[in-house]
């Protein structure tokens, strides 16, 4: 028998986390109050000690909804689409035998496209292109092997931080060793057979989105962003960390570079208005990436009787 998920996904700031309350929390005024658990399909909440910056849930709401998939991993640590799908898989098995239904919820695009889809079918790696390529990123630096890297697969740079030294090594080591860039293998068109997927996407105005975001920007600056990052840096993370290449860290790093101070002495005025900068352009990559997910059926984030409606049909075929 399929596993039916629920996916939700929308751009960041577009109302994601308030439907889910909305319908699926213990305390919800909601037939399906109690009755789901959420797969966080982010690939920054995964990290330790950034919940202002990402997002997370607090505990309170966590004990009324729980998700799966946050707070497991240093920042210092990779997580990247091969595990989410293999932990998403667990966890979706996990939530139905508990007689819950899993919803997949989040806006990292690649991360929600790969659970529907599959991962593309990539080379195995090499390891002395893998090593080649290695020491060069030692010798010539992130951002000249980012360059080098947008030359011949820029698909893959524009979707890879600068920073990102990791997939920029294997996007580079793909390359060496296929000829092909690593953007050239792609997904499967057909959905994953052992699954039953409803897929909704949530759609707002691009101006009130925006809006939504700069507001959400300086509402986790009042809620101590600058302390989180702080505590962060007093960690001893760095830069090159993929935790904190995430919008709402990296900027610390960005501005304290321009002024040449050190990351926590970086001005807030501009971190913050580059952080709201950050987010709109990301927003706007999201919007584009989630229309390519034609099983999607896409309703206005206002609409909220409309997403019950939908979860009501798909939930009464299972639970």
């Amino acid at each position: 028998m399929k596993i039916p998920v629920l996916v939700l996904f929308g751009p960041t700031a577009s109302g994601k986390t308030a439907l889910v309350e909305r319908l699926f929390s213990a305390d919800a005024q909601s037939v399906f109050a109690g009755k789901a658990e959420i797969i966080s399909a982010d690939s920054m909440q995964i990290y330790k000690g950034m919940d202002i910056g990402t997002a997370t849930p607090c505990k309170d709401e966590l004990k009324k909804l729980p998700h799966n998939l946050i707070n497991l991993y240093n920042p210092d640590e990779q997580f990247g689409a091969g595990v989410f799908v293999s932990s998403a898989d667990e966890a979706a098995k996990a939530i139905y035998a508990r007689g819950k239904l899993p919803v997949l919820a989040g806006g990292t695009a690649f991360y929600i496209k790969n659970f529907l889809y599959g991962l593309p079918v990539t080379p195995e790696s090499d390891e002395d292109t893998r090593r080649s390529v290695k020491e060069q990123m030692k010798t010539l630096g992130a951002e000249a092997m980012h360059k080098k890297l947008s030359e011949v697969d820029p698909v893959s740079a524009a979707r890879i931080h600068v920073n990102d030294e990791y997939r920029i090594v294997r996007a580079l080591e793909v390359y060496a060793s296929t000829g092909r860039p690593l953007s050239s293998f792609n997904l499967s068109e057909t959905l994953r057979g052992q699954y039953d997927f409803c897929v909704i996407a949530i759609e707002r105005p691009r101006d009130e989105l925006y809006e939504r975001i700069n507001r959400r920007v300086e509402k986790m600056m009042q809620d101590g962003l600058k302390q989180e990052f702080d505590a962060l840096i007093d960690s001893g993370y760095k830069a090159e960390d993929p935790g904190m290449q995430a919008i709402g860290y990296r900027e610390f790093f960005m501005v304290a570079s321009k002024h040449n101070v050190p990351p926590k002495d970086a001005p807030l005025d501009e971190v913050t208005a580059l952080i709201q900068h950050d987010s709109r352009k990301y927003a706007k990559r999201q919007m584009t990436f989630f229309k390519s997910i034609e099983c999607a059926k896409w309703i206005a984030a206002a609409d909220t009787d409309a997403f019950e409606r939908e979860v009501k049909l798909f939930y009464n075929k299972y639970l």
